[in-house]
């Protein structure tokens, strides 16, 4: 840039020496704050991940130990904890993690809102993929109250 005439480069800011200690600090943070916000974990804000589940005296004595589960939403939506399926990819995943264990438990969260046919529905397609058992889910109903 050419500064003689007026002299302009008097009254410029000196240019800067070297890298920072601040610069890596910010560059280290900024790094952090990807991975963290960046994961496969963290949701779009918008996604409802709290539906209720269907209440049910004795919900608690019927628990087995599961080896996968599958949330269905009331909007359709299958999500895994390898993020969000379609209908058309839950077979090819239900047979994946049906042959993974030779007793294999599905754990089944359906909201309330989800229809008793797309339950069966699904059960019916993970006992064919392999599962042993599939449980449904259910919350333990507050005392005196049963089922929604």
């Amino acid at each position: 840039m050419i500064t003689r005439p007026l002299e302009l480069s008097s009254h410029l800011a000196p240019q800067p020496r070297s890298f920072d200690v601040l610069f890596y600090v910010n560059v280290g943070a900024l790094a952090l704050f990807f991975l963290m916000f960046g994961s496969r974990f963290v949701l779009a804000p918008a996604l409802p991940l709290g539906e209720p589940l269907p209440t049910m005296d004795g919900a608690r004595a019927g628990a087995v130990r599961t080896t996968c589960h599958l949330r269905i939403l009331g909007s359709g939506q299958i999500l895994t904890d390898q993020g969000l399926l379609t209908q058309a990819q839950l077979p090819d995943w239900l047979r994946t993690q049906g042959r993974k264990d030779k007793h294999a438990v599905l754990l089944l969260l359906a909201g309330v809102d989800v229809p008793i046919g797309e339950i069966t529905r699904i059960q019916s397609m993970a006992v064919g993929a392999g599962f042993s058992y599939v449980a449904l889910a259910a919350q333990e109903s507050p005392s005196g109250e049963s089922g929604q």
